[in-house]
């Protein structure tokens, strides 16, 4: 069980980390070792792909659920795990080398209610466990793509669309995912023997993973495809449209189902997953489904009274009086123009400050002092 990839180091997290804390892990090793930002590291690729892997299962509570309790029975340390059970107690299992017929495979049979382990060591093992008959791969879904996408404030609160620049994982177009150059043969893989997965276990069990020399294909070509070196995939970028519910928040998420990456050998495309982040706005804040709108006024005008006009989120114009003796803070309700969620609809709070001019001229100043002088004020 050696070659059995472990998720947590993978990722170079603790098994007890929470989810927040194994994403965050992600996004910071997949930005570090994306293939865009080491164009001439040939192996950063396999490194972005095998993060990719690993968020994939621990990213996923179910996936991670099953995960943890395959890493319990033992699958990183040998078969001790399993309760003391011993492989030879299985009809069939006795004196049989790994990946010949008497062999147990992991997804043959239960263990405490969790399943068959079939699906989970496809994810530890980076393959189909218990494939040994299968000669090439079938369906694969497509990548799933996450994603922050910044909202400014006022498409946030109304709603709307913002165009995003994704990057996927497709099928190559060149060779059709098989890897092959223009009019190159196919032949069966030595390493395989043509089967796409290669057989190694403990005991008398066996556990199948892809053949890493034809990518579980089952087989090679005479020469490769030079637009994706013989992956069969290549990494293309698209421009969506994204939807913005209104009243959306930071941290909200959107799932696009199908409009990942491509699936393979016919397999569904994976979803896109945007989480929005709301950009500040100058001149507007949130607060819960209110939203305040900062005026200057200046000392006449807060004295005196005055009429304004505010600009509300959908670019109108409402005209608020300024009553005489206006303090700074002070805030004015206009009913029914804030933001718009589950049925609700907030206010547009418009709070006024009072600008004091930094210079006067002769005539501003000695008006200025009268009307100091004339409130018993002395200089």
């Amino acid at each position: 069980m050696a070659n059995a990839k472990d998720f947590y180091q993978v990722l170079g997290v603790s098994s007890t980390a929470t989810a927040d804390e194994i994403k965050k892990q992600y996004r910071r090793l997949a930005k570090q070792h994306h293939p865009d930002a080491n164009q001439n590291d040939p192996k950063a690729a396999e490194r972005f792909k095998g993060i990719s892997e690993a968020h994939n299962v621990l990213g996923d509570p179910d996936k991670r659920r099953e995960y943890d309790d395959m890493r319990r029975l033992g699958a990183f340390g040998g078969m001790s795990g399993f309760g003391g059970t011993r492989p030879s107690s299985r009809p069939g299992a006795s004196g049989a080398r790994p990946g010949q017929p008497g062999a147990g495979t992991f997804n043959d049979f239960d263990v405490g209610g969790i399943g068959g382990l079939g699906d989970l060591f496809s994810s530890m093992f980076g393959g189909a466990a218990g494939a040994g008959r299968q000669r090439a791969r079938g369906p694969e879904r497509g990548q799933s793509i996450e994603q922050m996408v910044e909202v400014p404030f006022r498409v946030a609160a109304v709603g709307g669309k913002v165009p995003v620049d994704i990057e996927v994982n497709e099928e190559c177009a060149t060779c059709h995912g098989n890897g092959a150059a223009p009019g190159a043969q196919l032949r069966p893989c030595s390493e395989c023997s043509g089967r796409g997965v290669i057989s190694f276990g403990q005991g008398s069990f066996a556990v199948n993973r892809p053949c890493p020399v034809c990518a579980g294909r089952g087989s090679v070509p005479t020469a490769r495809c030079s637009t994706c070196r013989g992956t069969g995939d290549t990494r293309v970028s698209r421009k969506v449209l994204i939807a913005v519910p209104s009243g959306a928040e930071t941290g909200a998420k959107v799932r696009l189902r199908g409009q990942g990456g491509k699936g393979a050998a016919g397999g569904q495309a994976g979803d896109l997953v945007i989480t929005f982040t709301v950009t500040p706005d100058r001149f507007y804040k949130r607060e819960g489904l209110d939203v305040v709108a900062t005026v200057p006024i200046n000392i006449a005008q807060a004295t005196l009274g005055s009429r304004i006009n505010v600009k509300t989120l959908d670019e109108k114009k409402v005209a608020i009086r300024i009553p005489a003796g206006t303090s700074a803070g002070k805030r004015f309700k206009i009913s029914g123009q804030g933001i718009e969620k589950d049925g609700k609809k907030g206010d547009l709070l418009v709070e006024v400050t009072i600008t004091v001019p930094e210079t006067l001229t002769e005539a501003q100043e000695k008006a200025m002092r009268e009307f100091a002088e004339a409130g018993g004020m002395k200089f």
